[in-house]
């Protein structure tokens, strides 16, 4: 799914018109209507103020992918009970323990 199928599909989840969609973020309604149609692209503000009507990440707004994406990959560990920061905590000592392995093997 492209960046414009997924700005419209969630807007459409949320149970928006694009005119309400519009009005909300402070653009007009042909300018939301070019970006689902893929003829135009927004700036960051308006980016970052559609994830948040939406509530979704710019992440998987502009990639499709999401933090929850990268939980996929903890698939492993026995993560109930953990705190979303204890589960960050997690994600960030594997980040160093990677970067620890290249350093020391002179990449």
């Amino acid at each position: 799914m492209d960046f414009h199928e997924r700005l419209r599909a969630c807007r459409e989840k949320r149970g928006l018109k694009q005119n309400e969609a519009a009005a909300k973020v402070g653009i007009k309604n042909n300018t939301l209507s070019s970006y689902e149609n893929g003829t135009r692209q927004p700036d960051y503000e308006i980016l970052s103020k559609l994830s948040e009507l939406y509530d979704i990440s710019l992440d998987y707004l502009i990639n499709g992918s999401s933090k929850k994406d990268d939980d996929k990959n903890l698939f492993f560990f026995d993560m109930e009970g953990l705190s979303d920061e204890e589960i960050e905590d997690i994600k960030n000592h594997i980040e160093y323990v990677k970067w620890k392995a290249k350093k020391e093997r002179g990449n």
